[in-house]
């Protein structure tokens, strides 16, 4: 079972903000379990703290902006793309300013820094938000469109078309998340001269110069024109004449403003909560679809807040009734198990497929046949037995005994030709032969039930 992470210790990164010009500090830290992401701006009276969510996004014309009770904080894409993709869950961020650093404009230094202070495992599970379906979100506007598919890893590919017969069409694709940094971090954001007048009229990109941006010149102006934009700038004039790309650095790949693209969809992904599997195809992404396909997400993750786990039926299982009777001493008609998927060592996942001929079906109810609730929480313990006793030197030896039942819901009833999967967490390291387990009970993808409880464990006389 993954784990969740966050840093080993804390590192600051140095630079100006890309709009504001502004000199810039951010300082990532470690962060407790289920923390997420969190940016707190301590130039601010009471250092207000943001969380890192879609639903906080309140722009996304030139980046990502953050804002929570009247405080914002912008250009932060950059770094929650390194988090997500080196799977940092837990991150607390402190900036003295109104946007993170622009650096050099890739995700590089961020990379080199995580890894250069380290990675550290914690205790809780790390909760992957699993796709089971298609889910696409379009602006039909913009052309733009995001669709997401099943797949058994997080992995991307974006499609951009411009306006440009230098970057016209041009995809870039990440098939393995632990590639991010060769293949995806050193893509810088991109900006073409057309648009820089409109920014800077906008107060904008105050920031810029050619140390941190691809600049894209590919529709001539005049001469004078543009020795006018080179001293707003403050970077050298150039001949009006000779169009192409301009900066320092020259370009890492061919495709590297799609590649910066792709940077941009996982930072905003970043936003959603929870690590996602799944693949996802991006046409003509920006942050506005981004954004609204986070946002999306985010309904679809409180909609399925506990997800069912996987079941295949043609795989084999990891015990099959035989086992079970090994280890379990209930006999007919009270073994609820019929199989065991998948089990850790903290978890385990069993399979009971309900038939119209359970005995206790000609008396609940003879009409209307519905399994008792009673019936439900005892082959949840039963699931939870098997996880402990499949610990034990002499499973046979020993039996599992009910001491507490809570927070016991039925969310729906089961009937015949249902599939019952199960999902037994312990809560709790075993201790003195009692342990505190977290069940649950899935038809498909809904859950049907769910229990606290506590059993002992005993040795028979």
């Amino acid at each position: 079972m993954n784990k969740q992470r966050t840093l080993k210790g804390s590192f600051s990164l140095f630079g100006k903000g890309l709009h504001t010009g502004l000199s810039l500090t951010v300082t990532f830290n470690p962060a407790p379990e289920n923390t997420g992401y969190r940016i707190q701006r301590i130039d601010v009276d009471g250092q207000p703290i943001i969380d890192a969510h879609a639903d906080n996004v309140s722009d996304t014309k030139r980046g990502t902006v953050l804002s929570s009770k009247g405080v914002r904080v912008s250009t932060v894409e950059h770094a929650l793309a390194a988090l997500y993709a080196l799977g940092i869950d837990n991150c607390l961020m402190q900036v003295n300013g109104p946007e993170f650093p622009i650096l050099d404009g890739s995700a590089t230094m961020y990379v080199e820094r995580i890894m250069q202070v380290g990675i550290e495992e914690q205790n809780a599970p790390k909760d992957y938000y699993i796709i089971r379906h298609k889910i696409e979100v379009k602006d039909e506007e913009s052309g733009s469109c995001i669709t997401i598919l099943p797949d058994d890893e997080f992995s991307i590919t974006a499609m951009c078309s411009f306006e440009s017969k230098f970057i016209s069409s041009q995809f870039a694709t990440l098939d393995n998340i632990e590639n991010f940094p060769e293949e995806i971090a050193p893509a810088r954001t991109f900006v073409f001269v057309r648009d820089i007048e409109p920014l800077l009229n906008a107060n904008l990109i105050k920031g810029g110069d050619m140390d941190n941006a691809i600049i894209i010149y590919e529709r001539q102006i005049s001469q004078e024109r543009l020795d006018q934009l080179a001293e707003l700038l403050n970077v050298p004039t150039m001949d009006a004449t000779k169009l192409g790309y301009i900066q320092h650095k020259p370009l890492v790949w061919d495709n590297e403003c799609t590649r910066h693209k792709l940077l941009d969809i996982i930072g905003d992904m970043g936003l959603i909560g929870k690590p996602i599997k799944g693949r996802i195809i991006a046409t003509r992404p920006g942050h506005t679809i981004n954004n609204k396909f986070a946002r999306l997400m985010r309904r679809e993750i409180r909609k399925h807040e506990i997800q069912a786990p996987i079941y295949d039926p043609n795989e084999a299982p990891l015990m099959d009734n035989n086992r079970i009777r090994k280890l379990l001493p209930h006999r007919y008609p009270m073994q609820l198990i019929d199989k065991v998927i998948a089990i850790g060592p903290t978890s385990i996942v069993g399979v009971k497929n309900v038939t119209s001929n359970e005995p206790f079906f000609q008396g609940h109810f003879p009409q209307e046949p519905v399994m008792p609730g009673v019936l439900m929480v005892e082959a949840m313990a039963q699931c939870g037995g098997l996880l402990i006793l499949n610990t034990l030197e002499d499973p046979e030896h020993w039996s599992t005994y009910f001491l507490k039942i809570d927070d016991v819901k039925f969310r729906q009833k089961v009937v015949p030709g249902d599939t019952l999967l199960f999902r037994v967490e312990l809560l709790h390291p075993l201790r003195h032969g009692i342990s505190s387990m977290k069940g649950y009970i899935f038809v498909g993808d809904q859950v049907v039930a769910e229990a606290n409880f506590t059993a002992q464990i005993v040795k028979n006389k």
